[in-house]
This record gives C-alpha cells, sequence and structure tokens, in this order.
C-alpha cells in the first residue's frame, strides 16, 4: 500500500513541477527581446499579426543563417482615405 500511494505522490510531484516548468519555458516566446532592438543578421519579414493575449501589433523578424525569430511590438499604421 505505501509503495503504491509513495509511486503516486511521486508522479502527482513530477507532473506539477513539469507544467510549472514548461509553462515557465513556453511564456517566453514572444519575450526574447526585452529592449526590444534587433540584432545584427536578422530581417524584417512581411510577417506582421496581432498578439491575442495583449492585442498589439507584433512584426517578425527572421536570422536566415540560424532559422531564429523575433516578435517585436510594431507601430500602428493608420490609413488615411481621402
Amino acid at each position: 500500500m505505501a509503495v503504491v500511494l509513495s509511486f503516486y505522490g511521486l508522479s502527482m510531484i513530477a507532473l506539477i513541477v513539469l507544467v510549472i516548468g514548461s509553462w515557465f519555458v513556453w511564456d517566453r516566446r514572444y519575450k526574447k527581446q526585452p529592449d526590444q532592438t534587433i540584432p545584427e543578421g536578422y530581417i524584417r519579414t512581411k510577417e506582421v499579426f496581432i498578439d491575442p493575449t495583449t492585442k498589439k501589433k507584433m512584426v517578425v523578424y527572421f536570422h536566415p543563417e540560424t532559422g531564429d525569430r523575433i516578435y517585436k511590438e510594431g507601430a500602428v499604421q493608420k490609413v488615411i482615405k481621402k
């Protein structure tokens, strides 16, 4: 009985640690560059999207050698109609 309880107890603790750890890693996906500067070698792509959590316009930068991507908050451009 004690072996079964210790097995399930350790499994639950491992699951909780895994969930909390993955949350911190997953949350960094848009926070690679907190100072919003673009490192050398990155080029701006035509990809623009609205971040569903912050509702801000995000612009994608791509490094062709490494394949790494950076998401930077972009300026909202208004179209003036005449």
